[in-house]
């Protein structure tokens, strides 16, 4: 199973050791970490993406259809990425915009969950951070370019922003277990946003 997510930062909070990254794979994917929340128009997310997201997604936007917006909060990032990368498609399909408010924190499958909305904003302050993801013990960076287990991040990407390189670029940012936090020539260059940065 393939992952996207910031692992130091929830080895701590689970108090686990570093080395047992699988076994925080497998807690996280075993309890409700992804919490989506209605507030008028938006619809606030917080936690780690899992294998249950998408459904968990679903039955929120079937209790709330005049959602029109995610607000991304605290997003570390994703411990399935197939499932995450199904929400994202879905969000696109639905054509909901997304939001980074000042405090908002997102990480690598919650960068990628980012991606998916029609009109993409965020506020200054907000931290969009970035890595390879991981399969086992392999790294998404380690893998030649022209194999089939990039094909669905490709498109995805591709699906998104118009292009692949924003991919790519994640791949050689930072390894998994650690996170580059994009600045904002790199949030420019790779066409993150499609509305200007709200100034505070």
């Amino acid at each position: 199973m393939k992952r996207r997510f910031l692992a130091a930062s929830l080895v701590a909070g689970l108090g686990l050791l570093a080395g047992c990254v699988h076994l925080q794979v497998a807690y996280l994917n075993s309890v409700d970490s992804i919490n989506f929340e209605a507030d008028g128009a938006d619809m606030r997310v917080s936690g780690t993406l899992n294998q249950h997201s998408l459904a968990a997604f679903n039955e929120a936007i079937a209790a709330h259809p005049e959602v029109t917006r995610l607000v991304l909060l605290n997003v570390p990032g994703s411990v399935d990425d197939d499932t995450n990368l199904q929400l994202g498609h879905r969000v696109r399909d639905l054509g909901l915009d997304t939001h980074l408010t000042a405090e908002s924190e997102v990480h690598s499958g919650g960068t990628d969950l980012f991606l998916a909305g029609q009109e993409r904003s965020m506020e200054e302050g907000a931290v969009i951070g970035v890595h390879s993801w991981a399969a086992g013990y392999t790294q998404g960076k380690d893998i030649p370019r022209d194999d089939p287990v990039h094909t669905a991040y490709v498109e995805y990407t591709a699906r998104m922003l118009g292009s692949a390189d924003f991919y790519w670029f994640t791949l050689e940012a930072a390894p998994v277990e650690e996170s580059h936090e994009m600045t904002p020539a790199e949030i420019s260059e790779y066409g993150l946003l499609t509305k200007p940065v709200v100034r505070n």
